[in-house]
């Protein structure tokens, strides 16, 4: 008899398990219950983005500025798809909060995109006919404008930089141009004073990038992805397209769902941004879509009330992991308590 499939795409829990580490527990539930477990790694357009899109691609590795000016090392992938060279570039590996220090190391009104622009003029040396950019995670909030004067494109539309190449935009949060300031500015370590500044610079290359390009993209949800990076780069002819939409081609999401009984999916924290182009929201969304409509677990560290009904309004079970054990528990040993939790979901549905 052929067991049952239990599909796992979840998220990394920041700072306790990596979705690899979350899909080893849920494995071992799995295996322990009859079940045939398949982990799938995604991405909202950050971290592991050009892995997943590209992962027979060359990788390469190109000195640019990082966000604070200092120069970095950073990888891209330099793939063929149906005829055509794709560079695939995640934005973090120039910009990322990480590279800075995390937010205490970061200084959130001098951070600068120039070091994405550099590894798109890279893309575009290597003969790339596409240009996918992952915006997320970013330390920068400039607009886009470091990675367009990187290319010779500001203020926009430039001289042609791009060459006649497509540039694909995956954003991460779908949050508006001006917005990307006042929601995720303190996340990048700002000051109120801080986000007030970064607000009016936001406006101002808004009226810029409107004035020059005789359009107003400022106000297109996924423009604010990465600090802005998004809408500089859609001012200059980038196409915007959800990060996680990306991905789930790139791994036949819809193909892995009808073939599945069953989706586990999680995160560190399950809030309204969960429901803005992140992995957990596009899962428990593609999941509510016929005609699979698989039963599906959330398994998370924290969540708000809100996060939470939305995703029980969907069709998901959700399990938080802090209130049923606690928070350090569940920071701690989130791997056995995934593994639980799992177990406990799977042995319910057989019932």
């Amino acid at each position: 008899m052929t067991p049952p499939r239990l599909l796992l795409v979840p998220d990394k829990f920041r700072d306790s398990i990596t979705a690899a580490e979350f899909c080893e527990a849920a494995s071992a539930a799995a295996a322990a219950s009859g079940w045939a477990a398949d982990g799938v790694e995604v991405s909202d357009g950050g971290e592991g983005f050009a892995r997943i899109v590209a992962p027979e691609g060359e990788v390469r590795e190109e000195k640019v500025a990082g966000p604070l000016g200092d120069e970095v090392r950073a990888q891209w992938r330099l793939a063929e798809s149906a005829g055509r060279r794709v560079a695939v570039i995640e934005a973090a590996a120039a910009c990322g909060l990480q590279l800075a220090g995390g937010s205490p190391g970061n200084d959130a009104v001098r951070a600068t995109t120039r070091g994405v622009g550099e590894l798109i003029a890279a893309g575009l040396a290597a003969g790339a006919d596409q240009i996918i950019v992952g915006c997320g995670g970013s330390a920068s909030t400039d607009g886009g404008r470091g990675a367009l004067e990187a290319l010779g494109a500001f203020p926009p539309p430039g001289v042609g930089p791009l060459g006649g190449a497509e540039l694909v935009v995956a954003y991460d949060v779908g949050t508006m141009f001006r917005d990307a300031a006042a929601r995720f500015g303190p996340q990048k370590g700002a000051s109120s004073e801080q986000v007030l500044e970064l607000e009016r610079r936001l406006e101002d290359l808004a009226a810029l990038y409107e004035s020059s390009t005789g359009r107003d993209s400022s106000r297109v949800a996924g423009t604010g992805s990465a600090g802005g990076l998004a809408g500089g780069l859609a001012s200059i002819g980038g196409r915007l397209r959800p990060g996680f939409e990306i991905v789930a081609e790139a791994v036949g999401l819809s193909q892995r769902l009808a073939a599945c009984d069953a989706v586990v999916t999680g995160e560190g924290c399950l809030d309204e941004g969960s429901f803005d182009g992140k992995v957990v929201g596009g899962v428990i969304d593609a999941c509510a879509r016929p005609p699979s409509r698989p039963a599906v677990l959330c398994v998370v560290g924290r969540a708000t009330p809100g996060a939470k009904r939305a995703a029980r309004g969907a069709g998901a079970a959700v399990v938080v992991l802090s209130e049923r054990f606690g928070e350090d528990s569940s920071f701690r040993h989130a791997s056995a308590l995934v593994r639980d939790v799992v177990t406990e979901w799977l042995t319910s549905l057989a019932r």
